[in-house]
Formats: structure tokens, C-alpha cells, sequence
């Protein structure tokens, strides 16, 4: 009688794990299923369970799923180590991120709070912006094709942004900068760094040489548009920036709240006129200095005058020259 029991009880347990097998997941209601999803990586929602039936696809494109759309860890992860990758900069890469980004401000429904891509155009931005009254966080760097258009947009749609990335966008003036400022008056982090100009070899065969060429050339008249309209900024980064000692002091004296600020590769700043200016920033923590060294190949006389300059600009005790 016990060998029966025991052959039962075991016969039980293979009922069990026979109908596990059959339970059928896309029961589940919406409400699980976007629990669930929401322990999911961006690319796995978008290529794993949106794939697998109706039921799954609906849940996934819940708007909470949406309150962010960051592609920063599939750019780490695809450019394996690497900062930039020459097929980011084709048209058919953009037209990717573009289909990515407006989903996203679709399915979002007016939920999308922080949006982090790079490469996107003028026509996706405004679209998704268009749509996402309650953005507070916007990285769009490398966006080759986005111009002062769909930034204005931008300024005119998300009041609420709080963080604005433009890095190495070369399309957008100080404009966009002007009208940021006043429309988004809550705005603490600005990243407006450029491309290395000071040694463009190690952008070569990646990022397109005409684009090198169009390094902005007013960076004076966007450190005053900076120092006019976004008073509040904590956060400032302007790594390889064309800014001279005049630009600096716009913003020193405009941006009293600045706790951190980035000038790597300001190749026209002196270590003396920053000193001078940084002492009017009392709530500043963090100062990086232009600390960078300059290849002999990229180095013009008839632009940095006589060697004697050397000691009052780049200060050979700092920079290695």
C-alpha cells in the first residue's frame, strides 16, 4: 500500500510539472505582466518579450515602461569598449534611433521623463518633445542632424527639464542656448562639450572629416547666452570648448550657483584668468582644468605667436608639452 502511495504521490508530481509546462503566461494580467517587465533591460522588452504574443506585446507598451528611454547601456555594450563607432554616424543608424525614439515618446502617452540617445534627428526630437510635457532629462549627444529648430521645440514643450546634454551636436547655436534658458528655468546641468579638435586623429575614420571642419567657432557668445539665461546651472561641462577668458568670466559672474565645471582641452583659457575667475564662484566643488597634452602635429606657431608663450599659456609645470 505504501509502494501504491508513493507511485501516486510521484505520478501527482509529474501532473504538476506537466501542466507548469502548459500554463499559458500571456494569462497573466496587465498589471503582472508590466511588473514584470519593468525588471527587464530596455533591449529585452524590446526584443525579447514584445515579440512573443498580443498579450505580452499590449503590456509592454504600458506607458509606466516609459518614464525612461536610455540608450546610453546599448552604446556601451555595442561599441565594446569603444566611445564612438563610424556606423553611428550613417543615415541608416539615425533612421533607427529615430524609429526607436518615437515609439517610445508613442507608447510613453506623456509619461516619457528622461530620454538619453545620440544620433537622432530634428524631425524625432521634435516629435518625441512634442509628446513629453514632463521631460526633465534630455541627452542627445553626437546628434549630428539636430539644428536650433527642434531645440527651440524642446524649449517650448518641456518647461519642466531640468538636464540638457548637446555634446558634440555642431547644428545648434547659442541660440537654442538663449531660448533654453528662458523657457526651462529649472535647468542645473548643461554638457556642451565638443568633439577633440586639438587632435582630431583619434576621431578619424569614425566621425565624418567634414563634420571635424564644422567645430563651432562662438564659443564667447555662448558662454554669455549660458551666463544670461541660465542662472541656476550647478553642473557645467564645456570640454574642448573655443571659449576665451572673456567667456569664462560671463559665466562666472552669471552662474554663481556652479558647483562643478569642466574645461578640459579649453586650449585659449590661461591657468591665471581661471583662477581669477573661479574665486567669484563661492559654491564651487569640483574645477577641471585644460589639462591636456598637444601632438606636435597639431601645433601652429603663427596661431600660439613665440615659444615664450608657452609659459603663460599652457604653463609647462601642468602641461606636458
Amino acid at each position: 500500500m505504501a509502494d501504491g502511495e508513493e507511485r501516486g504521490g510521484r505520478g501527482e508530481e509529474k501532473e504538476d510539472a506537466a501542466a507548469e509546462e502548459r500554463r499559458d503566461w500571456s494569462e497573466l494580467t496587465p498589471v503582472c505582466l508590466a511588473n514584470v517587465f519593468r525588471r527587464l533591460t530596455l533591449e529585452d522588452r524590446w526584443n525579447g518579450a514584445m515579440l512573443v504574443c498580443r498579450a505580452w506585446l499590449d503590456a509592454a507598451r504600458d506607458p509606466s515602461l516609459f518614464e525612461s528611454f536610455d540608450l546610453e547601456p546599448a552604446f556601451d555594450s555595442a561599441g565594446s569598449g569603444r566611445p564612438d563607432d563610424a556606423a553611428w554616424w550613417t543615415p541608416a543608424f539615425r533612421r533607427r534611433v529615430d524609429s526607436m525614439l518615437r515609439s517610445a515618446a508613442h507608447c510613453a502617452a506623456g509619461s516619457l521623463r528622461e530620454i538619453r540617445v545620440r544620433h537622432c534627428s530634428d524631425d524625432a526630437l521634435s516629435f518625441s518633445v512634442e509628446r513629453s510635457p514632463n521631460l526633465q532629462t534630455l541627452s542627445i549627444r553626437s546628434s549630428q542632424n539636430v539644428t536650433d529648430r527642434s531645440v527651440f521645440k524642446v524649449a517650448s514643450c518641456c518647461p519642466m527639464l531640468r538636464e540638457l546634454d548637446i555634446s558634440n551636436c555642431y547644428e545648434i547655436s547659442y541660440r537654442s542656448l538663449e531660448v533654453i534658458g528662458q523657457k526651462c528655468p529649472n535647468l542645473t546641468i548643461l554638457k556642451r562639450n565638443l568633439l577633440n579638435w586639438l587632435d582630431p586623429s583619434q576621431h578619424a575614420g569614425i566621425v565624418p572629416d567634414e563634420y571635424l571642419r564644422a567645430c563651432p567657432q562662438d564659443g564667447d557668445l555662448e558662454a554669455a547666452a549660458i551666463a544670461r539665461f541660465m542662472p541656476k546651472l550647478k553642473h557645467l561641462e564645456l570640454r574642448f570648448f573655443k571659449l576665451t577668458i572673456s567667456g569664462l568670466v560671463s559665466i562666472s559672474e552669471g552662474c554663481g550657483n556652479l558647483e562643478s565645471l569642466d574645461l578640459f582641452g579649453c586650449a585659449n583659457l590661461t591657468s591665471r584668468g581661471i583662477e581669477q575667475a573661479s574665486t567669484k564662484l563661492k559654491n564651487l566643488k569640483t574645477l577641471v582644468k585644460p589639462n591636456f597634452y598637444i601632438p606636435r602635429s597639431v601645433f601652429h606657431t603663427e596661431r600660439y605667436g613665440h615659444w615664450r608663450l608657452y609659459d603663460e599659456r599652457f604653463q609647462t609645470n601642468v602641461f606636458q608639452i
